[in-house]
């Protein structure tokens, strides 16, 4: 077997090999998206995208509807105290104030959403990377079998 034989293989090794990584993390990115969305409506989030509808309700299943909806919780939370310092102006929690339980219950739902918003972020960049190897995978298999039919001759 000559070098350019053997150096054909090998690059159509590593294209398969590409190809399928790429595929995995195509998979993968799709399966947390499904994820992700299908647990938002579990939980019923919603917001309202129209100022002129307030009362016309959206599902939050992208990072565009969950950043929106955690904007518009944070600010409802800085309304009852701009910080979580001064919401206990120099004193301790009080699981026993509703103030205090709203505000922890609105920075909960509001961390939620944010890290949703970077799921959906890193979904996005998964599924870039695979199509990626997937293109760069393809590219390799035509090298290598241009390589291979070079090397025939």
């Amino acid at each position: 077997m000559n070098f350019n034989r053997g150096l054909s293989i090998l690059i159509m090794i590593l294209a398969l090999l590409a190809i399928a990584l790429g595929g995995v993390f195509i998979g993968e990115g799709i399966a947390k998206n499904n994820l992700i969305v299908e647990r938002m409506k579990v939980e019923k989030v919603t917001v309202a995208l129209d100022p002129n509808n307030p009362t016309v309700f959206t599902p939050v299943n992208d990072a565009r509807d969950a950043q929106a909806a955690a904007d518009v919780i944070a600010s409802h939370r800085r309304a009852i105290a701009p910080t979580y310092q001064d919401l206990l102006a120099g004193g301790r929690f009080d699981a026993t104030n509703p103030t205090h339980l709203t505000y922890a219950q609105a920075m909960n739902l509001e961390n939620y959403l944010y890290m949703a918003v970077t799921a959906f972020g890193l979904i996005q960049v998964t599924l870039a990377a695979g199509v990626f190897m997937v293109v760069t995978g393809l590219a390799l298999g035509g090298g290598g079998m241009a390589l291979w039919r070079l090397s025939r001759a």
